[in-house]
């Protein structure tokens, strides 16, 4: 083959890869631009310096590698012709067709192989940086740093020799094979003893890498699923730890014998080693652990498990946090009183009466305002308003493009105009108005704030729903809020975004994003910049990948300001003996809502929260603060990035007020406590205490009860606290056996409580309780009489108050019409003891049950506006009721009685005040 074809087919060539590699290259640059611009340029050069040296060390080794493999064999057979294209068209460009073959094979493995080494930087440096556990695996006597960060590292080196092995193994045979070395005479079966000994050679690296494999497996005894528990049982390391380290020796072995092989004719040698070692694998591997577990295990299982029981009780208990779980009793003796309600009045002012889904479809029925609007999720806090500590609970009012009318979608919309959501919507979990709906502290647009909760600064540019890039410091306003028949216009003034103040940058980012409108825009000028990764969860993930988030960010106010908080985990499946995040029907119904249950199927056994990240809700600039400083994998990021880290010293005081245990991390706490509170060997085999989730009646349906957060003062507490709560219930039954809280506040932030009943007492639970409010006619027959009027009954989260050595149970319940998206809360279910009432208000129905409390200021604080609402809404139900009598609808004309009746209590008790 001439040179110009040749010279061609390398230029079309290098040009092909330039055009691949360019837009990432271009990528890279922006990326730059965008880790600066938020201030971690440090984390992306040392993502990428460790990503380009890892991935062109092990290019550079498998092109030389496959090139010096290929060399040997074309040299060693150059006197052979390529045979294969004998007789056909390309039999005079057959040398330098293999040629070009072999370099784009070995180009290609090569490439392929440093993408996969690059992706793998977190674990080199994890290697290199890694820190001490304090605690020793129980079978080999090694740090749990070991098994974390070390043996991750060996296996991922092994995996790249194997790798190289067997390329060089495949393109030496490949070019023996084309050569026609591997003939069907004897002569040539023989071959060249140069060609043997390369093959020899080979091989024999191959099968040594095998053998560490064997050597290796022993260690990954400590995580076998197959036993009665995870982890080395009795037979694994009695019985497969023998048979891995002989497999591992014997490789060895054959090692040798392919070596010892060259120097004599054939293969008789390697052939009776690699039958020795199939006899050795299927006795020692198969049959010999197989009898051990038949004839000695199984028939004293107990007695030969249970020190690995043990081991495996007390490592999960340690990766899970278990073990610091504080254990009390707690008698219930129902000695509740209405001087114990008062006593307890903050605890009673925070039930959370108002569910989050139906609070969702009024807040968007209420407060979205215009179309394009949205609000995504409901958060749960707390605030100190007015001198009382008050939960709340709110969402953010953000922009969503998409909602926007098609008409209307143009790129200067998307991109200059539509930039930002604004404010949010706030209500306490426990207030409602005279029509049944949530009374709402902060509302409307701009925001009104009825507390001392002041909203400076309420524009959304970084949120849940923001996945589109936008640019800021055009030359055209962009859109900030509705008002009235108008629209105001704004300038973002802020310190996100990254500036485009030059053509090149222009130039790179339309590329970068394939926006030829960014070139020619006259909109753009020196002073613009561009936002994007706005996605708070993807701005976080990109910062920091190693990390894993939790699937509910949450809204705060501080300081006029909205911020996003994050709670961000450290993770490993790799922790010795630890029992995997098990995803059973129950446990995947309490985990579908946590992004980090994805990771159950990677067999997760070891979580910390380890960090809170805040992102500001205007700026996007993101704060990781260390939150537990013990944590080892944490320590080793903290080595590797320095400066990506906050310590928890430095943490604002108004940040860490709205700090909260997080939801999914205590999901999966309570799933593993289920059995993992058994700390005893012979009872956790017996399974004699197995627990489970309580099941609750939600919209007509069973199903599994979710932890929640209240303010209640704990036993024992001097003073009410945000805690997040869940009761458990025995296996098969639905009486209560224990309840878990998590506290968040303050030197008490991250501990966890468990509460145990009396086992030889009925402490009823949530599904004994709602077939309790099932069978009350009363309720039943109201219940029935909605339903088939044209409305919905929802009945919402059964929550269970613990107060003073007895249990509360409080039930809201949601009136929604059958086309309607507006829930109102109609009624609230207080069960104690043995009674069950419903009522319009809390007050009213634990006013059946204890008795009416005295008037105090607080409760009985009527305005003149709310006298007057209260007097017309009288005068209203009266009209009804007496229409409803000339009708004959005597149930309708009971019930508007009653509420009437309420009413006119209420203002009765307003005239007595004043």
């Amino acid at each position: 083959m001439s040179k110009l074809p040749r010279a061609r087919i390398l230029i079309i060539l290098m040009g092909l890869l330039g055009l691949v590699f360019s837009r990432s290259l271009v990528h890279l640059l922006t990326e730059s631009w965008w880790f600066d611009a938020v201030g971690l340029a440090e984390v992306f050069w040392t993502r990428l310096t460790w990503q380009v040296l890892l991935g062109l060390l092990t290019a550079l080794i498998y092109v030389f590698w496959l090139w010096g493999n290929y060399r040997l064999a074309i040299r060693l057979t150059r006197h052979r012709p390529i045979n294969i294209f004998v007789g056909t068209d390309i039999e005079p460009y057959a040398d330098w067709l293999v040629h070009f073959l072999s370099i784009f094979a070995s180009i290609c493995i090569s490439l392929l192989a440093a993408s996969i080494v690059a992706e793998h930087w977190d674990g080199v440096l994890k290697f290199i940086h890694l820190s001490s556990f304090g605690d020793r695996d129980p079978i080999f006597n090694k740090d749990i740093s070991f098994w974390v960060f070390r043996l991750p590292f060996i296996e991922g080196v092994r995996w790249w020799l194997l790798g190289l092995a067997i390329m060089g193994l495949a393109l030496s045979l490949s070019i023996y094979n084309v050569k026609s070395v591997f003939g069907a005479e004897s002569e040539r079966r023989v071959g060249n003893p140069a060609i043997k000994m390369h093959l020899s050679i080979l091989m024999s690296g191959l099968v040594l890498l095998l053998g560490w494999g064997f050597w290796l497996e022993r260690y990954r005894l400590l995580y076998a699923p197959e036993g009665l528990v995870f982890g080395a049982g009795y037979t694994d390391v009695h019985a497969r730890l023998l048979a891995l380290s002989v497999l591992s020796l014997l490789s060895v072995g054959i090692a040798l014998g392919l070596l010892v092989s060259v120097h004599r004719r054939g293969w008789s040698i390697p052939i009776q080693s690699a039958g020795i070692f199939a006899i050795a694998y299927l006795g020692l591997n198969i049959l010999y652990p197989w009898a051990i577990q038949q004839f000695v295990v199984a028939p004293n299982e107990l007695a030969k498990e249970k020190p690995y029981l043990a081991h495996n009780i007390q490592l999960t208990q340690k990766a899970y946090r278990l073990n610091d779980v504080q254990q009390q009793n707690y008698a219930v003796e129902n000695q509740l009183d209405r001087p114990a309600l008062t006593a307890n009045e903050p605890t009673i002012r925070n039930i959370r009466l108002w569910d989050y889904r139906p609070l969702l479809s009024t807040y968007r029925q209420l407060q979205e305002i215009r179309l394009y609007y949205r609000f995504t999720h409901i958060d749960v806090d707390r605030y100190n308003l007015k001198g009382n500590y008050q939960q709340v609970m709110l969402a953010a009012r953000e922009l969503v493009f998409s909602q926007i009318p098609q008409a209307a979608q143009t790129w200067v919309n998307e991109h200059l105009k539509y930039t930002h959501g604004y404010g949010l919507a706030m209500s306490p979990v426990n207030r409602i108005t005279s029509d049944g709906l949530p009374e709402l502290l902060i509302k409307d647009i701009p925001p009104l704030s009825s507390s001392d909760l002041k909203i400076q600064q309420p524009a959304l540019y970084y949120g849940e729903e923001t996945d589109r890039y936008i640019f800021t410091g055009a030359t055209t306003d962009e859109f900030d809020y509705p008002r009235g028949n108008d629209n105001a216009f704004t300038r973002y003034n802020g310190q996100g975004g990254v500036p485009i103040s030059s053509l090149g940058r222009q130039v790179a980012y339309a590329y970068d994003l394939g926006s030829l409108q960014l070139l020619i825009s006259d909109y753009l000028n020196k002073n613009t910049k561009i936002h994007y990764y706005r996605q708070i969860q993807a701005r976080v993930r990109h910062i920091a990948p190693f990390l894993h988030f939790d699937s509910d960010p949450y809204l705060v106010v501080v300081n006029g300001r909205l911020q996003w908080i994050l709670d961000a985990y450290t993770v490993s499946d790799r922790y010795p003996f630890s029992e995997p995040v098990v995803q059973s029907p129950e446990s995947a119904t309490l985990l579908k809502e946590s992004k980090i249950a994805d990771l159950v199927g990677n067999n997760l056994n070891y979580i910390r929260n380890s960090v809170k990240v805040v992102v500001d809700a205007y700026d996007g600039t993101p704060k990781f603060y260390v939150v537990d400083e013990t944590d080892p994998i944490l320590k080793t990021y903290r080595k590797i990035f320095p400066s990506l880290f906050a310590s928890k010293a430095s943490v604002p005081p108004e940040i860490k007020a709205h700090f909260r245990y997080p939801q999914d991390l205590f999901k999966i706490q309570a799933q593993m406590y289920l059995a993992y509170h058994m700390s005893n060997p012979e009872e956790f085999y017996n399974q004699e205490d197995l627990w489970h989730f309580p099941i609750q009646t939600y919209e007509d349906k069973q199903v599994v009860m979710q932890p929640y957060y209240t303010i209640m003062r704990l036993p024992s507490a001097s003073q009410e606290e945000f805690v997040l709560i869940f009761p458990f219930t025995p296996a098969n039954k639905d009486n209560m056996i224990a309840w878990m809280a998590a506290r968040s506040n303050g030197k008490e932030y991250g501990k966890l409580l468990l509460y145990e009943f009396p086992k030889q007492k009925l402490i009823y639970g949530p599904r004994q309780i709602e077939a309790k409010i099932d069978q009350e006619p009363l309720i039943s027959q109201q219940f029935t009489l909605w339903n088939q009027s044209g409305s919905k009954v929802i009945r919402g989260d059964l929550l269970v108050i613990p107060i003073e050595q007895s249990l509360l149970y409080v039930e809201p319940v949601y009136l929604r019409a059958e086309q309607g998206e507006l829930p109102e809360l109609k009624r609230v279910i207080v069960a104690y003891d043995k009674d069950v009432v419903m009522e319009e208000t809390l007050e009213a129905s634990l006013n059946e049950i204890f008795g009416t409390a005295q008037p105090s200021k607080q409760v009985l604080d009527v305005s003149v506006e709310q006298f007057t609402t209260q007097a017309k809404q009288a005068l209203d139900t009266q009209t009804k009721a007496e229409t409803a009598a000339r009708q004959g609808n005597w149930a309708d004309y009971g019930r508007l009685q009653k509420e009437l009746r309420n009413i006119l209590l209420k203002l009765n008790q307003a005239n007595q005040k004043d």
